[in-house]
């Protein structure tokens, strides 16, 4: 491995124009099929295998019309205080908002009265009415979305509390501040790191460079695909993430080969062939972690994955090709001033020196990191999931307030209606069944009402709506949709009719389920396919394991710190929480694949450069201060930028990008500076000689991928434990 990139690289180097040319060309043919899609992202999110899945894909049979994907929204008014809607109430300013609403837009197809729809409170204070609309939310235009908010203002020009909710208001617009604060902060460590602004702007241009294609692609592929509309976002920030640090660990290791005396193009391909080969092998961690999302069976989860996985891919083919050329280009400021400069006195690097500290004092240095963690992740025992809601978002929203508005005049569970949906070929199986659930579901704990059975033309299908007691994020609403599955079990099983439980609640908890019940196998499967990878690289046993161990670790104490902020509210007004609740449910997988790929970067990138002095002869304890030497500060560097850029996303309005960014800032410090600055040098300190030794009878069947360069120097690795080989043990050949 080593050998083949050391020639790309050198030949990179040698034909710098001809690389930038062919990247330029790709970068325009992405770019060109990008604007040539006519297509747009697909919103809609199939969850094959839950049963409220099953119930909407049947609706959609037997109930097309009112399975319509129309966009829609619900308009909470009340009336003054003191005054009710009713009797002498603001009658005409509520016709003249209904009015509003049905001229806001050619595309509303109606609005429903509050007073003949009867969807007016029991106290007549408060009621709603529904805005239907002929086109997609998607479909809506600018024009739309400021009208109907202009109806909205009329409305409370003349004293009624008004609000919305519903998919047809405008999206809150997303601010790329996030992401340029990141990049600005990216750049600025950096320049501290490397001292040269050349140096500095190859990982910010290569990452740019890299996600650009990487979009183009997913854009201009999104139509043909079918791809759903948050396909790129987690490509993006994989892309990003992953791009900066490739370029600046092969950037890195240019500059500490040049200080080892070797011309420019020689110290590219050395770089190349020995921080390229970590490159390629941490990418390839990567990609197992997000194609291993399709674990999950979630469709748009796998889109993701496999998607994010491009965008790696394109990562490492552009580190280990396009940065040689980019070196070639600058070869010499890339250096800095202050490295071309010749040095009286050396100061010893800050790494270096926490590794002699560290190597002082392993067991306590080990013992006090490993408790910090676990005392950290303790709160993870309490992991809670589910999906945002308006309930969720802040409270200045006009969707929280319509869902204030609606708990506090109809009940908590009314925001959050569970749908039975009962079908037989046989109509009069149908009405049957019917009329069996809503006996009984109506004497159910933890229920308000049950509406009369809606049927479809043909009869063979109804629809009846319960509305919980309880708030649908609730425990107890959770426990009601599970005993009116129960129910639904016992009467389909008496008259062999189907029935189902939907609704968006009852979807929530089946996600939450699923989810739930994916993570521990998705970190089996990548742990267990990165540990073989793992095993290849360090041609070791207890090196993989120890990466595995450490990386559980971090990642179980920052899902411990999103409980204790997010679901607990501690420290929330530092972090500008207004609302707790459950963790949405997406975050802890994408966390788990996100932050494993940095996680095996730092653990490649730093590991290596110890086995690599371990096998050119140096001691084991010797080796953890040569490789800290040498990595501690560009793996400092790395890690700084990934939590700057995702701590940047804790200062959105958004709880989930909120506790996603927490997630993840928290994560990358965890493993970073806990587990592969301090843990992993006290565990290699106290194993010594045996982190390195592999049984003989799996070394003679692995491929040999020299990620050390040892045939780039004609080195042969030393044999430091003639017991260990005795014993059917090989050192590191």
């Amino acid at each position: 491995m080593a050998t083949f990139l050391h020639r790309i690289g050198r030949g990179a180097f040698t034909r710098r124009w001809l690389v930038l040319l062919l990247w330029a060309v790709v970068l325009g043919v992405a770019g060109a099929a990008a604007a040539n899609s006519t297509g747009s992202g697909n919103s809609n999110i199939t969850l094959p295998g839950i049963e409220a899945q099953k119930a909407y894909d049947l609706l959609g049979k037997k109930f097309p019309a009112a399975n319509a994907s129309g966009a829609s929204a619900r308009v909470v008014l009340r009336a003054p205080h003191g005054e009710k809607l009713t009797g002498g109430g603001p009658k005409a300013e509520v016709r003249a908002l209904l009015k509003d609403l049905r001229d806001s837009s050619p595309r509303v197809a109606s609005v429903t009265d509050p007073f003949t729809a009867k969807t007016v409170s029991a106290d007549r204070t408060t009621g709603y009415a529904q805005v239907t609309y002929k086109a997609k939310p998607t479909d809506l235009t600018d024009a739309d979305h400021r009208h109907l908010d202009d109806a909205l203002d009329a409305a409370r020009a003349k004293g009624l509390t008004v609000e919305a909710s519903g998919n047809a208001l405008a999206a809150a617009e997303s601010s790329s501040s996030s992401e340029a604060i990141g990049f600005l902060l990216a750049a600025v460590i950096l320049v501290m790191t490397f001292g040269s602004l050349a140096a500095a702007g190859m990982p910010l241009l290569t990452a740019v460079i890299g996600v650009g294609i990487t979009m183009s692609s997913l854009t201009a592929l999104t139509s043909a695909l079918d791809l759903n509309s948050s396909t790129s976002a987690l490509a993006t920030m994989l892309g990003i993430a992953v791009g900066i640090d490739y370029a600046l660990f092969i950037v890195s290791r240019y500059r500490s080969e040049r200080a080892a005396g070797h011309d420019a193009r020689e110290a590219a391909a050395r770089a190349n062939g020995t921080a390229g080969s970590a490159v390629v092998f941490a990418g390839l961690t990567v990609v197992i972690a997000l194609v291993g999302l399709a674990v999950v069976n979630l469709p748009v989860l796998t889109a993701m994955g496999l998607a994010a996985a491009g965008a790696v891919v394109i990562a490492v083919l552009v580190a280990v090709t396009l940065v040689p050329a980019l070196l070639a280009l600058a070869p010499e400021r890339v250096l800095g001033r202050a490295a071309r400069k010749p040095r009286t006195v050396t100061k010893t690097p800050l790494g270096e020196r926490w590794a002699v500290f560290v190597l002082r004092r392993p067991w306590k240095v080990l013992l006090v990191a490993a408790a910090g963690l676990i005392l950290v992740a303790l709160p993870a025992t309490r992991l809670q999931l589910g999906l945002p809601d308006d309930g969720s978002k802040p409270p200045a929203t006009t969707e929280r307030k319509a869902y204030d508005m609606l708990a506090e005049s109809f009940g908590p569970g009314f925001n959050g209606p569970l749908t039975v949906v009962v079908s037989d070929s046989d109509p009069a199986t149908a009405k049957k069944a019917v009329g069996e659930l809503t006996g009984t579901m109506g004497g159910a704990k933890d229920v308000v009402a049950v509406t009369p059975a809606v049927y479809n033309p043909a009869g063979d299908t109804a629809i009846i709506t319960v509305v919980p007691k309880s708030s649908p994020s609730s425990e107890a609403t959770k426990d009601l949709v599970h005993a009116l599955r129960d129910q639904t079990a016992d009467t389909r099983a008496a008259t062999g009719a189907e029935a189902l439980v939907t609704g968006t609640t009852a979807l929530n908890i089946d996600i939450a389920a699923k989810f739930a019940n994916a993570i521990v196998p998705y970190m089996l499967l990548v742990v267990g396919l990165a540990f073989l990878v793992l095993i290849l690289v360090f041609r070791s046993l207890l090196v993989p394991l120890k990466a595995a161990l450490g990386f559980l670790l971090s990642v179980l104490a920052a899902f411990g710190a999103m409980v204790a902020v997010f679901q607990w509210g501690w420290f929330k007004d530092l972090f500008g929480l207004q609302t707790t609740g459950p963790i949405m449910s997406l975050v802890p997988i994408l966390l788990v694949g996100i932050v494993f790929g940095l996680a095996m970067d730092y653990q490649v990138f730093l590991v290596t450069r110890i086995r690599e002095a371990y096998v050119h002869g140096a001691g084991p304890r010797e080796a953890i201060v040569e490789g800290f030497r040498h990595s501690a500060k560009v793996v400092t560097a790395a890690a700084l930028i990934m939590t700057f850029v995702f701590g940047g996303f804790i200062g959105g309005d958004d709880t989930m990008i909120k506790s996603l960014g927490l997630g993840l800032a928290a994560a990358v410090v965890f493993d970073a500076f806990v587990v592969r600055m301090t843990i992993v040098p006290a565990v290699l300190a106290l194993l010594g000689d045996r982190a390195w030794s592999l049984p003989r009878w799996i070394d003679r069947r692995l491929p040999h991928v020299d990620i050390e360069g040892e045939h780039l120097t004609g080195a042969a690795p030393a044999d430091r434990e003639p017991a260990a080989r005795e014993a059917g043990f090989t050192s590191v050949n």
